[in-house]
């Protein structure tokens, strides 16, 4: 019988499963879409959707609150500076699950979650956000770097010519260093 067991534990510890929740939950935070199995993107949901609600007032204290669950400072920012604006008219429901078919290895039902307002193909038009070099979180510690990061960024756009010469051919194999016991504990 499965009187009162509404929670799936997903085979795993509470520690473990705190943690993987924790850890799915940031990366849909991050990237705004993850592939999963539906019975961890049901989780994932469950977890995810009272932060977001959370994020929505953005206060010292909800902030914290909500590092107490992600335990990462990016993802927090992430959350409050561009998740919590898009979403502030939606009174629920911030995730959608897509199934996508059965893994190839296992048979596991497959799926992809993802933020609703994040899609640009089921929100009639809006853009998709653009990640820029600029919108990276700024911490104290990386004042210094900021400028350094757009100049990369530029450089990582333009294509070189590349000049290739001829490979040389290499007649001796390098050789095979002997393995022995010297110097070991038995």
């Amino acid at each position: 019988m499965r009187h009162n067991k509404n929670f799936n534990h997903l085979g795993r510890q509470a520690g473990h499963r705190k943690a993987m929740l924790s850890n799915m939950a940031v990366s849909l935070i991050l990237h705004k879409r993850i592939q999963t199995t539906v019975a961890k993107a049901k989780a994932v949901q469950k977890f995810i959707e009272p932060l977001v609600t959370k994020a929505k007032e953005d206060s010292t204290h909800q902030r914290r609150v909500v590092f107490s669950y992600l335990k990462q400072k990016e993802a927090v920012t992430e959350l409050f500076r561009t998740i919590a604006p898009k979403i502030m008219e939606r009174p629920g429901g911030y995730t959608r699950i897509l199934k996508t078919g059965f893994r190839l290895g296992d048979g596991a039902d497959m799926c992809i979650i993802e933020f609703v307002d994040f899609n640009a193909t089921y929100t009639d038009g809006a853009e998709a956000p653009v990640v820029t070099a600029e919108a990276k979180p700024k911490t104290r510690r990386s004042r210094k770097k900021s400028t350094d990061a757009a100049e990369d960024a530029q450089v990582v756009g333009e294509q070189k010519p590349v000049n290739r010469a001829p490979k040389a051919t290499k007649t001796s194999a390098p050789k095979a260093t002997k393995k022995t016991n010297v110097g070991k504990k038995m």
